[in-house]
Parts: structure tokens; sequence; C-alpha cells
């Protein structure tokens, strides 16, 4: 009697926890059913983000107007609505609420009259559940910059090329003001100016007669205009160029990039499949690139010195390298051999930088 009493017991305790389990699983389902429901039934309403577009209310039916509606018929219910509620007609607080009436139809206007914000605005109230997605987009297109960015780069390479051009052109006028005061390229100047007639000029009399300031200045303009075009400057100070800057160079990297290929193709053929001997330039060519310089720091180095590398066969990497360790020793010497060399290194020795001396009383 005893044990099926036991038994009854556990039973009923085994459907009272069965019966719970079903009624929190009913519950559960429930709430899911109704958060469903709701998603579905209210999508907009939950897209309706404070802070973005036109806030809580719909931008459509802030103008009143279908999301089907075109841009003609968004301006024209903007209009109307803009002359009803603008904040000139209203007064105190009529005023107050006119003015945020009136800011929320200029909001929701200039979200719909463009194609791109409203396809974002469209999309948020479809896919409510992209919350950060909209606040991105939103963001993003409001604080873009409102000038096209081709412009600005555009603006901004021609702003270099200028500086690079005048900063040349200055260097170049101040090598030439330099040699124009150097005795020897002046005495040959001169000597240029008289064999052409330049300077071989007869006194001047009656009203034309010039002071002898006018006649000084004519010459020196003479003599400036003879070595601007007799010497030939080469490296930082010579003649600007104005395919070297950088919107020139920028409009014609299609065509340099084009001559490199070709070059370095007609390179490898002739130098690397037919085995041809290297001429001057290509001679002068590995050279340059053996020492590491540009173009521009090679050309202003002295025939005399380029003619030495020929003859060092310099294009060699071999005799290349013993003439470097050359040039090093002979920097080491010369650095030994310089006085002021050797108090640096004495100094350096004995109070160099970061020691502390107490000087004894």
């Amino acid at each position: 009697m005893s044990a099926s009493l036991r038994h009854s017991r556990r039973d009923r305790a085994r459907y009272a926890d069965m019966a719970a389990s079903t009624a929190g699983s009913v519950r559960v389902g429930l709430l899911g059913a109704a958060l469903l429901v709701a998603a579905v039934w209210i999508p907009s309403a939950s897209a309706l983000i404070e802070g973005l577009y036109c806030g809580t209310q719909i931008c459509y039916d802030v103008l009143g107007v279908s999301r089907e509606a075109s841009k003609a018929e968004i301006g024209r219910a903007y209009r109307q609505l803009a002359r009803k509620y603008h904040p000139d007609r209203y007064q105190g607080e009529e005023g107050e609420e006119g003015q945020q009436r009136f800011l929320l139809i200029a909001t929701a206007y200039e979200t719909l009259k463009d194609e791109e914000s409203r396809k974002d605005y469209d999309y948020m109230l479809d896919h409510p559940e992209e919350y950060y997605s909209h606040y991105y987009t939103y963001y993003r297109r409001r604080l873009a910059p409102k000038v096209d960015v081709r412009i600005v780069i555009l603006v901004t390479v021609c702003a270099i090329s200028v500086f690079q051009y005048y900063s040349w052109w200055s260097s170049y006028t101040e090598a030439i003001n330099y040699l124009t005061t150097v005795p020897k390229y002046r005495i040959q100047a001169t000597e240029l100016a008289k064999q052409q007639g330049l300077l071989n000029r007869s006194k001047e009399k009656g009203k034309n007669r010039r002071s002898k300031e006018e006649i000084r200045e004519e010459e020196e303009e003479i003599i400036r205009d003879i070595i601007k075009n007799k010497i030939d400057i080469k490296g930082g100070y010579q003649k600007p160029n104005i395919s070297d800057i950088l919107l020139c160079k920028i409009i014609l990297f299609p065509y340099y990039l084009c001559a490199y290929v070709a070059w370095y193709c007609s390179w490898v053929y002739r130098f690397s499949i037919r085995g041809e001997e290297y001429g001057e330039e290509e001679k002068l060519y590995i050279i340059r690139k053996n020492m590491k310089m540009s173009q521009a720091q090679f050309d202003s180095l002295d025939d005399h010195l380029k003619q030495t590398f020929l003859e060092r066969q310099l294009w060699v990497k071999e005799n290349y390298e013993v003439y470097r360790e050359e040039q090093e020793e002979e920097m080491k010497m010369k650095m030994a051999m310089d006085p002021r060399w050797k108090r640096y290194r004495r100094w350096m020795k004995s109070e160099g930088p970061g020691r502390i001396t107490f000087i004894d009383d």
C-alpha cells in the first residue's frame, strides 16, 4: 500500500513539472509570435530614429506625398507648405511652433529632393534592423565635402606646379646673377659682346643722349644675356623647363611609361640577348646607377671627371667597388690631415658631449 502511494506521488510531481515546462514554452512562443507580428506590421515606425532625417516622423507624411511621388510633386508640395508655415507669418509662441514646423518641412524636402538621399531614406524605412548602418550612411553624406575631390586634387597639383616653376626660376636667376659677378665669365661675355658689335657704340649727342647710369645698365643687360645664352648650367640651378613640373609629368606619365617600357625591352634585347657592346651613353648610365646619383646630380659633374670614369671602366661592378674603396680611403686621409678634424677628435676624446667636469677652486 505504501509503495503504491509513493509511486503515485512521484507520477504527480513528474506531471506537474511537465505542465510547467509546457506552459513556459507556450509563453515564449506567444512572445516570439507577438514580436514577429510587430516587425511585420510596423516596419517603418521602428525605422524612425531621432536625429536622422525627419526624426520620428516620416518625411513623406511631413510633405503630404506618397512614396511613389515624383520629384516635381515633392517640390510643389514643399513650396505650398513653405508658404503656409513660413516664420514671418507667425508671432509669439505660434511663431516658434511655425518655425519648428518650417524647419521640419525643409529637412523633409532636402531629404527627398536628392535621388541618392531619398534612396538611402527609403532603404532605412524598408530595413529598420540595420540601425548602425543608417547612422553611418546619414553622417557620411552630411559630412562629405561638397566640392568634387577631383577638383581639389587638380587645384592642389596646379598650385604645387606653380610653386615648383617659380622656385626653379628663382634659383636659375640667382645663378645667373652670381655668374655675372665672376671675372672669368664676365670678361668672356664682354669680349663676345664687343665682337658682335653690341658694346661698340658711338657717343650719343643731342636730346637722345643718355646718362652714364642708363648706358651701364644696358651693358649689364647685354652681358647678362650673353652669359644666359652661352653658359650651360646643369644640376639644381639649370634653366627651368615647363615639362619638368608636376602637372606636366602627370599628364605625360602614360607617354613616359610607354617610352620606358620600350627602352627597357630594347636594352634587354640588345645587351642581354644579342650581347652588344655598351656605347658611351650606356656606360655613363650604368656608372650613374652604380653611384646612385640622380640625372641632375650626374649632369652637374665635370666632363673631365666623367671621362675619368670611362677610362677606369666603372660600368664594371668590380672596378666600381675598387674605385669606391679608394675614394673612402682618400676621404679618411683628408679628414685625418685636416686640422679642424684633428681638433674635433681631440675635443671628443677629452671633453666630448655629455662629459661633466668640475673646476677646482
